[in-house]
Formats: C-alpha cells, structure tokens, sequence
C-alpha cells in the first residue's frame, strides 16, 4: 500500500531533485559545462582527500595536503566529488566526520589555482563546481560532523558549513577571510551560514573577517560543542563518541531521518510534510520497526 501512495504523490520538481542521488544544481542550462571544468582543475596536481569507512557506519574524510595546510588543489576539488559520489551510494553508512591531516582543517584554495582561474567566468564555474558538490554533500543522507583542529580558513571555513554540526578543539579557529581576498565567499559558504547562526551573526563573521576562536564559534551557535583535546587522535576519537549518540539505530531509518530534515530546510512546507509521508513509507512496516514493536509487546505484558 505504501508503494501506491508514492506512487500517486504530486510532488514539485524541487522535492525530486531531493529524492534523487547525484542530482546537481548547474548544468549546462546554467552555462556550467562540468567536464571542461573537470579537464582544467586536473592542471593543479597535490594532496589528495581520503575516506575511510568503518564498520560503524561512520566515515571519515580526510582533507589531505599538509605541506600547504590542507589547501584544495584542482586534483583534491575532484576528489571530494569523487568521495561524494562514493558516499551517496554507501547504503551501510551513518555518519561522517570531515576533518584535515596533521591536526588542522583546510586553509580553503591553493593560490597557485586560483591565480590561474583569473577571469570571472573562470571563477563563476569553480563557484558552481563547488556548489555542485558541497550540495550534494550536504544533502548525503549521513548526519555529518566536521572536526575543526588548528584553522579552517577561506573555503575551509566553507567547507565546514556544509556538515550538519561543527565541533572545535580548544586553540582551533573559524575564520571567513574572503574580504581579505577581495571576494566574497562562492562554495555556499554565505547562505548556509545565514541558515546556521542567522543573518545578523553571519553579516558580522563575513564582513568583518572575524577570527571564531572555539569560544566565540559556541557563543554564537557556529559549533555544538568544543572538545577537551586538541590532540589529533584523541580529538579525533572524541568527535566519533560525540556523533555515535546520534546514529545508534538501523541505517535506513538514520538516513530517512536526514532526509526528513533536509527536505524541511530546503522545501516550502507542503512539499516538506509530503516528503516526510513518503520517507515513512520506507520505514513503516520494516524489520526495525517490526523489531521495535515486538520488544515494546514484550514490556508491556
């Protein structure tokens, strides 16, 4: 019955796009034409962005370019892509932490790319390749966590916004510099720090280049929590107790529960609560549930 009713569903264009895996928001409509972004980034070699998945559930991404604090060459730009697409298609997972090698987080894009993509055309693709993949990401149905160790600057910053939480070690910093660079953020970093600490807060962090030292990230609601270590193993294994208590449970019914909320933050209400229906449909009825129904039966007796 469940299957007839998703079936009969009048959902908007907006609530597919959010049903479908690998779906992006440019294309070629936009005038985004990926794979000759794709050719040109393959021009800027270094570091690679690594993934670990654990029989948990929960992945680990590693940013990983520490002779240039884990700056995003071209190559890492199309590894992180790569990385998502096998993340969209990890059936297993839970749960993800971003994090950066050598006990920092990223200092956003290397220079030597950015100084090549000189034209504003060339930088309006990188800004949808990006926005292409940080969407993606961020609409993985895994609840992710980045660990902010030592800085997360520029795009780095951007990057973090794309999880659903941040945690901070205590010397650690979040800091948009793109005024410094005479830009404005172009990963998403702007409207989804709008959507995390709200307007004022963000015009605030963005125009001013504040400097979020792990104390003042808390106060403004930029982070969940700031960790007691700020060694990268035991940071590190921090974070994995922290976001273990959100994924205890099957995979099928944490991914819908991720589902669920995004398509509450990205669609007008109908199409949310049309959404959230279908989502219980795939849950409703299914070995967890059943499961649970029987423990509670026997309590009860």
């Amino acid at each position: 019955m469940a299957s007839s009713l998703l079936k009969t569903s009048s959902v908007s264009v907006r609530t597919k796009l959010l049903h479908q895996t690998g779906v992006s928001l440019y294309n070629t409509s936009h005038g985004f034409h990926e794979e000759e972004v794709k050719k040109k980034l393959q021009e800027f070699p270094g570091g690679s962005v690594d993934l670990h998945k654990e029989d948990n559930g929960i992945g680990i991404l590693t940013l990983n370019n520490p002779s240039k604090m884990n700056a995003f060459s071209g190559v890492m730009m199309l590894q992180l892509l790569e990385k998502v697409i096998e993340l969209e298609n990890w059936t297993e997972g839970k749960g993800l932490i971003v994090r950066g090698a050598n006990n920092t987080f990223s200092s956003g894009s290397d220079l030597k790319a950015v100084k090549a993509l000189g034209t504003p055309e060339e930088g309006m693709a990188l800004s949808m390749f990006m926005q292409n993949t940080l969407t993606r990401f961020m609409r993985l149905p895994l609840i992710s966590v980045a660990l902010v160790q030592g800085r997360a600057l520029g795009g780095g910053a951007e990057v973090t916004t794309a999880c659903d939480f941040r945690l901070m070690t205590p010397e650690s910093e979040i800091r948009f510099v793109h005024k410094e660079m005479g830009i404005i953020p172009s990963w998403g970093g702007a409207t989804r720090l709008v959507q995390i600490i709200g307007s004022r807060q963000a015009l605030k962090v963005l125009s001013g280049a504040l400097k979020l030292d792990s104390e003042k990230a808390l106060n403004i609601g930029m982070i969940e929590e700031v960790l007691q270590s700020s060694d990268e193993i035991k940071s590190l294994e921090e974070a994995q107790g922290w976001l273990k208590q959100f994924i205890n449970g099957p995979p099928e019914v944490i991914r819908a529960l991720k589902k669920s909320v995004c398509s509450g933050k990205e669609l007008c209400l109908e199409e949310a609560l049309q959404n959230e229906r279908d989502l219980l449909g795939t849950v409703w009825g299914g070995t967890a549930n059943l499961e649970a129904i029987a423990r509670k039966g026997k309590f009860n007796k």
